[in-house]
């Protein structure tokens, strides 16, 4: 039977390189396909789902700006919903002056004041997302969080910290209410590595990555390491 199921997922598999995989969820888009600027780094099958405009997903990239250089940076197989947003450092003010109000941005005679260099504004680095991580709807990621390989961040959470791999994450501030899986399984899958194997390999894994026997699932990968 697995092996039927193999076969016929071989026949017509999903085209990484295809914005739009599947024509009956129009709302489904593979973002690398349609992202532009090139500090936004996606991974093969990373999906973004929005009725409103799943192909304007680098609109929810905010203070984003050239001089400053950071990334956004998103692993493979990522399943990320509709409303979230990624802050990134260009919406950091300096808070080592009496005002943290940017006078210099503003033109006129307020460009005397004086302007920071970009070794005095408090930048974070780039903001980096794992592989097969599933964010949930309006959730903020603040500039450069780093978010584990299979974490799972709750619905309206405000990541403003790093999230460990393979942890559920929720709330404002966004905290890790539990691991997904016990240390051992948790070991295996970050070993594993599925999502960095050729396709052929992924897909005679998946009956195993779908199972809900968690002993049987780490059984069976333990032979795969």
């Amino acid at each position: 039977m697995t092996d039927q199921i193999v076969a016929n997922l071989g026949e017509n598999r999903p085209n990484p390189n295809k914005a739009f995989p599947n024509p009956n969820i129009p709302s489904l888009c593979y973002i690398k396909n349609v992202v532009k600027n090139p500090r936004v780094i996606i991974g093969d099958y990373t999906y973004y789902d929005d009725v409103d405009g799943a192909d304007q997903f680098e609109k929810h990239v905010t203070h984003f700006y050239d001089f400053i250089g950071d990334k956004l940076i998103i692993g493979k197989f990522c399943a990320i919903a509709k409303g979230v947003e990624f802050v990134m450092n260009g919406a950091n003010h300096r808070m080592d002056c009496a005002t943290t109000y940017p006078f210099y941005i503003m033109g006129g005679d307020w460009g005397s004041a004086i302007a920071p260099v970009k070794d005095e504004l408090p930048l974070k680095g780039d903001t980096v997302v794992g592989n097969d991580v599933w964010i949930g709807q309006n959730v903020t990621i603040m500039p450069g969080v780093h978010i584990g390989d299979g974490a799972i961040i709750g619905t309206n959470s405000v990541v403003a910290k790093d999230i460990p791999p393979y942890a559920i994450a929720v709330g404002n501030p966004c905290r890790v209410v539990r691991k997904r899986f016990d240390d051992e399984l948790i070991d295996i899958l970050l070993k594993l590595r599925w999502w960095d194997k050729s396709i052929e390999e992924i897909e005679n894994l998946m009956p195993i990555l779908s199972c809900g026997d968690l002993e049987k699932v780490k059984e069976e990968l333990k032979t795969r390491l």
